[in-house]
């Protein structure tokens, strides 16, 4: 038996847990947040992945909140569902929850192996929208195209085809598919869902009608886009080759909102490209999921509610993430305005995501076949 200083702390707290296990539900049959409290009180300390390394204020100020112990780690898409894969198959969970993991991993191995699970907080169901209950998530990451406000009175782009256009060429940057899998995840969703959005766009800037006969109208944006040469780098040099002020010929690219942040201290310039067609860019849905085998269940429950609060979310909301409670308003300190642009961003559909998780080898080998460098 492999036991940890959590295992140890369960067993001793089980007592408790079991008379307050089903303590959550009120008299009447509804949820009961100060019971749950109350139970998460009861348990081991917490510990929680998320990508952003904000989450070690959050898990500071929830524990000064209720008293529940957390502790926050910053730790990347890829290396989470790493963790609690390995976690699970050693019996050793450390992660007792993880937020804003790959989609498509959880989706297509994580869930259906049973190492996650997921709960939607009853209290707060009807303020979260249908296709984000399950898996419930928490906050989506807006990735958007932009464009230097220095260099630009408005945004040269109205159509993602011009970006396969000669005008463009190398003049593109980007987060290379082939290390952040989500953008070969965005490629699998356009087909999936937009392709005639994607078709009526092409038609719209050539003035014809696309062939679809052998390609989905994705698949040659995505050919046409890999062969003009977009500049791949990480989230920092994307923002800097696009947004860098004093730069005669900046890039166009696309990026998370959160790199906005730097508008503020001057060393950016950065602006949504609003209207484009068919998306101005596309939001990340960041899950939250429980390790199936957590020794502190209401604790991880709690944790979730808290995030789904304005407070909660705030650290992560000031940088353009997206509460999917829609009682939680946009944070007014947010830079860029993405609030302005929600209705023109391509919504993530986590019912496909599995499918996403499948098709992904074969979008980044597609990519790679014909990028142009």
């Amino acid at each position: 038996m492999n036991t940890n200083h959590k295992t140890v702390t369960a067993l001793l707290a089980l007592p408790i847990a079991f008379a307050l296990c089903g303590a959550v539900k009120a008299d009447d049959g509804t949820f009961d947040l100060d019971a749950l409290i109350e139970a998460a009180r009861a348990e081991p300390p917490i510990t929680v992945y998320a990508v952003t390394g904000k989450i070690v204020g959050t898990a500071e100020a929830f524990t000064a909140l209720y008293g529940v112990e957390a502790t926050g780690k910053k730790v990347n898409e890829a290396d989470q569902i790493d963790l609690m894969i390995r976690e699970y198959q050693a019996g050793n969970i450390v992660g007792d929850l993880s937020i804003a993991a790959d989609v498509g991993s959880i989706m297509g191995q994580l869930i259906p192996e049973g190492i996650v699970t997921s709960w939607l907080p009853p209290d707060l169901a009807a303020n979260i929208p249908e296709g984000q209950r399950d898996p419930l998530v928490v906050v989506s990451d807006p990735h958007v195209w932009a464009y230097s406000t220095e260099a630009y009175d408005a945004c040269p782009v109205d159509n993602i085809w011009a970006l396969t256009e000669p005008e463009w060429h190398g003049k593109i940057a980007m987060l290379d598919p082939l290390v952040k899998p989500n953008y070969a995840d965005w490629f699998n969703q356009l087909e999936t869902h937009h392709d005639d959005a994607m078709a009526a766009a092409y038609e719209a800037h050539f003035g014809k009608a696309i062939d679809r006969s052998e390609e989905s109208a994705t698949q040659q944006w995505v050919r046409m886009y890999a062969e003009n040469a977009p500049l791949l780098g990480d989230s920092t040099s994307v923002a800097e080759a696009v947004g860098a002020v004093g730069q005669k010929e900046p890039f166009f690219g696309i990026m998370s909102t959160a790199k906005f942040r730097s508008n503020e201290s001057g060393e950016t310039a950065l602006g949504i490209c609003g209207s484009l067609q068919p998306f101005s860019g596309w939001l990340y849905p960041g899950l939250a999921v429980m390790a199936a085998d957590t020794d502190s269940p209401n604790a991880a429950k709690l944790f979730v509610h808290y995030l789904l609060s304005e407070d909660g979310i705030a650290p992560m909301s000031v940088d353009g993430k997206v509460s999917s409670n829609s009682a939680v308003p946009a944070n007014p300190e947010e830079v860029s305005g993405v609030a302005d642009f929600m209705d023109d961003l391509m919504v993530y559909d986590t019912a496909t995501a599995a499918d996403d998780f499948d098709k992904r080898q074969d979008w980044q080998d597609f990519w790679r076949i014909h990028y142009s460098r």
